[in-house]
């Protein structure tokens, strides 16, 4: 694969305009040369991307958590995520969310990939991470953060996937990377 500047699907941005600016998003509008030399327009949001935990208990089961999510107005069954603040590295960003939203410190860590969910109009990434010789530690949930931790069995979050009652794309996309690591694992209980 060649790089940006040598593809030939390539779009040239000709002109970057901020539209709005949020506590954690940022729309931009782009007026963008395409590659038939014509012009158009590109609307997009910058997120300073995120990480994704799948952490193994002692048990076999993963840490889950069940959290409201605003814009559709409903709880959801989730992985521990959150944001990269400015500056964090990747690693030092799941520990310390692995940490503050479910309570747990982990010994292994190791880098599984990255995901990028909403390529159409953002330029969000998620690093995904997974987790294993969990430990209980200070819980420190963010001002404003409500959440319920538990843990789910493969079989259950296989059955929750299968079933509609997970449908976060960070969640359903880290437990399939992640997928052979975990059963890595319980195959060597």
């Amino acid at each position: 694969m060649s790089g940006a500047g040598h593809d030939a699907l390539h779009e040239h941005t000709l002109e970057s305009e901020p539209v709005f600016e949020g506590a954690l998003l940022k729309v931009w509008r782009d007026r963008v040369e395409l590659p038939d030399g014509s012009h158009s327009v590109r609307e997009y949001i910058r997120h300073p991307g995120a990480v994704v935990v799948v952490a193994l208990e002692q048990s076999g089961a993963l840490v889950f958590e069940r959290q409201f999510r605003y814009p559709l107005q409903r709880a959801f069954l989730e992985l521990p995520a959150g944001k990269i603040d400015v500056g964090e590295d990747i690693l030092a960003c799941a520990r310390r969310e692995l940490r503050e939203e479910t309570g747990f410190a982990a010994a292994h860590w190791e880098y599984v990939g990255v995901m990028h969910p909403c390529i159409g109009y953002s330029d969000e990434r998620i690093e995904v991470f997974f987790a294993r010789g969990l430990w209980q530690a200070a819980r420190a949930l963010d001002e404003g953060e409500f959440l319920e931790v538990l843990s789910l069995r493969v079989d259950e979050v296989e059955q929750a996937i299968r079933a509609g009652r997970i449908t976060d794309a960070k969640t359903i996309t880290a437990y399939y990377l992640a997928l052979p690591r975990i059963q890595g694992c319980l195959q060597g209980r």
